[in-house]
């Protein structure tokens, strides 16, 4: 990059998650390679927890509330956040408007273009039509998506799947897209073996047991739900415990079915835990069940992985773009729990073999996901873009 650019990144909410990691890990790089970053985004509430901490940082990035920016469809709302976008960058003038998650991602890129700026990018994170919501959402939510597609000069993916998925829709062109996996501080993770006794004892589990780390928020079609289906056996009479991480809107329901299956001593509600936290709570565990619905590329199981802990997981979107079954764990058929329990039950009763997908699983990982190669790979990406402008 030639000169400093000033780049203003917008996420909907800036709570406890894969795609506001990214996206604040995506400020402290370019701040870091000495450009001006902003950071916009909506109103923080509810059970998921804050990142604004983590992005008021040392001071290097400045952070604007959005107030009228909400996750929900709202139209007056969306028109006032809008417009409260647009004045933003008037008075801020960036060169770069780098938007995340779907209403950001829509108001946001609309907003930067009426405004004229130099590169206008938006990050998939997940896509936000999918098969299990009512078909005309879907419809408004695709043709929104294709609006501001033809608004924006580049697309990152963090998954092929998640582009496959667009362009089937008819969302963008090809040569708007480029995949740039979501990247991480890898250290922690890789790091984590003098943590595993003190976590597993603080948390209560011992010498013998088996634990399985779920790593996702306690909602909608995160597949709690089936974990308690298919695995109820295995946590009743053999070495298996199950350790849940994270909290949300469905944290009052499934602690209520944990109690009344009498499985409270079997699962683990580890609450909401600061990404600081996280490697310690996968250290606790000896492999990752994450059996989602959908995803762009779940951050939680390339976490688990690069801690060396074999992944069961549902054969689904970008996830089967990091877990090769067999060989780093297992991909199973969305919803089928017959399968799920007997891959959980391979990997509880074979150490052997969850010692030899984990050290595959970590190997598979530690360089592709490393923040500073995505902040490398949007840098380059920022710059195409500029050089194709003239700016």
């Amino acid at each position: 990059m030639t000169r400093p650019l000033r780049i203003l990144h917008i996420s909907t909410r800036l709570i406890l998650g894969g795609s506001q990691e990214n996206t604040i890990l995506s400020c402290i790089g370019a701040a870091e390679r000495g450009h001006r970053v902003g950071l916009a985004y909506g109103p923080i509430y509810g059970p998921e927890g804050s990142l604004l901490q983590r992005a008021l940082g040392d001071g290097r990035i400045e952070t604007f509330e959005v107030p009228c920016l909400v996750r929900r469809i709202a139209p007056i709302k969306d028109f006032r956040a809008y417009s409260q976008m647009r004045r933003l960058m008037r008075r801020w003038r960036p060169d770069v408007v780098h938007t995340h998650s779907s209403k950001a991602g829509i108001l946001g890129r609309v907003a930067a273009w009426a405004e004229g700026v130099p590169v206008v990018v938006h990050t998939i994170h997940g896509l936000p039509f999918h098969r299990w919501q009512p078909a005309l959402l879907n419809a408004v939510y695709v043709l929104s998506e294709k609006w501001a597609a033809r608004r924006c000069h580049a697309i990152v993916s963090v998954a092929d799947a998640m582009t496959q998925q667009a362009l089937a829709r008819g969302v963008g062109e090809p040569s708007q897209y480029r995949t740039i996996r979501s990247g991480m501080e890898v250290e922690p993770f890789l790091e984590t073996a003098s943590l595993r006794a003190s976590a597993r004892a603080r948390l209560g589990f011992g010498e013998r047991d088996v634990v399985a780390v779920t790593l996702a928020r306690l909602a909608k079609l995160k597949g709690h739900d089936d974990l308690l289906d298919a695995l109820e056996g295995q946590l009743r009479s053999g070495p298996l415990r199950m350790l849940w991480v994270g909290n949300g809107w469905w944290t009052k329901r499934l602690k209520a079915r944990v109690a009344k299956m009498g499985l409270e001593g079997r699962v683990t509600f580890a609450g909401l835990v600061q990404p600081a936290e996280v490697p310690a709570y996968l250290a606790a565990s000896d492999l990752c069940i994450h059996p989602s619905y959908r995803e762009g590329l779940p951050r939680a199981v390339v976490q688990s992985m690069l801690c060396g802990k074999p992944v069961v997981a549902y054969d689904i979107d970008g996830t089967r773009e990091v877990v090769v079954d067999g060989v780093t764990g297992r991909l199973l058929k969305i919803d089928d729990r017959e399968s799920l329990e007997s891959a959980v039950r391979g990997l509880v009763m074979d150490p052997a073999a969850r010692e030899r997908m984990g050290a595959a699983a970590r190997e598979s990982v530690r360089t592709a996901f490393d923040w500073r190669v995505m902040c490398d790979q949007l840098e380059r990406l920022y710059a195409e873009v500029l050089a194709r402008s003239g700016g």
